[in-house]
């Protein structure tokens, strides 16, 4: 093989054919826009009398649309979870999945409540439930309600219920059954 002026062409090697190929993932090459000529200037009524407009005379030329009614604006606005806990991940309080929560005799004042996703959470709990129920039906990841739970306690609007639990910190017989049964109705 020789180049273009006579020359003998240096062998080339694997390396340099696969340097050579691009693959789609190299650099790509930026070319200069092709300029295009402008289009002519278009003939303006007030130019040429004889020109007619398009339209009948007396319309404005703009069609006539229904009006554009607004989007439905949602009751709450949406809100990310984690801005509830205002980015926190973890609770004080140490709540496991089964622990059962109900809103306190404190909570039953409708002032007691600053927060509007508390009073929420409050609604839910007036007969105590899990903390993954809660989670599940206030919509939100179990991080987030394990953490508005914990603030709940400490504000003392939700009372945090012992886990039945047996000695040496095992599941209690009745607790085991309870889920196994809840399980199967699943």
């Amino acid at each position: 093989m020789s180049s273009l002026w006579g020359e003998p062409a240096p062998e080339m090697t694997i390396a340099d054919l696969m340097n050579g190929l691009s693959l789609g993932g190299g650099r790509k090459k930026h070319r200069k826009p092709e300029l295009e000529e402008p289009p002519p200037p278009a003939e303006s009524v007030a130019d040429n009398g004889d020109v007619e407009p398009d339209w009948p005379e007396g319309e404005s030329g703009v069609a006539d649309h229904a009006p554009v009614e607004p989007l439905p604006v949602e009751d709450a606005a949406m809100v990310r979870p984690y801005a509830w806990t205002r980015g926190r991940t973890r609770s004080t309080f140490e709540l496991r999945v089964e622990t059962m929560v109900s809103t306190s005799d404190r909570a039953a004042d409708a002032d007691a409540f600053a927060e509007s996703e508390h009073r929420a959470i409050g609604v839910l709990c007036k007969e105590p439930r899990s903390v993954a129920e809660v989670a599940t039906l206030f919509g939100a990841p179990l991080g987030v309600a394990k953490v508005l739970l914990g603030d709940m306690a400490q504000l003392g609007l939700v009372t945090v219920h012992k886990t039945a639990t047996g000695g040496a910190n095992k599941a209690h017989l009745v607790l085991m059954e309870r889920v196994l049964s809840g399980l199967r109705r699943l």
